[in-house]
């Protein structure tokens, strides 16, 4: 029954339906991009990678692990040259 205050779309209505619980959950954790769209421009295309616990408890944010994730980086693999004009 739709109240007469609510701002939900008819076509929004999901009485009757029934959610399954974690249907994307393995899909989820092994990563997952999110795409923004503006039109049919691209705005904005983010790759996110799941961590386990045990490794998040060593990072407060996406900043630490991303900083990290570079002095490894800067470590085992050189920065490749580029070609001098």
């Amino acid at each position: 029954m739709k109240k007469e205050n609510d701002d939900m779309l008819a076509e929004y209505d999901f009485s009757g339906k029934k959610g399954v619980r974690g249907k994307y959950t393995k899909a989820y954790k092994s990563g997952h991009s999110v795409r923004i769209y503006d039109g049919d421009k691209l705005v904005s295309d983010n790759y996110f990678a799941a961590i386990e616990p045990d490794v998040s408890a060593y990072f407060p944010d996406s900043k630490a692990v991303n900083k990290a994730l570079r002095q490894i980086i800067s470590i085992v693999r050189p920065k490749p040259h580029t070609a001098q004009k």
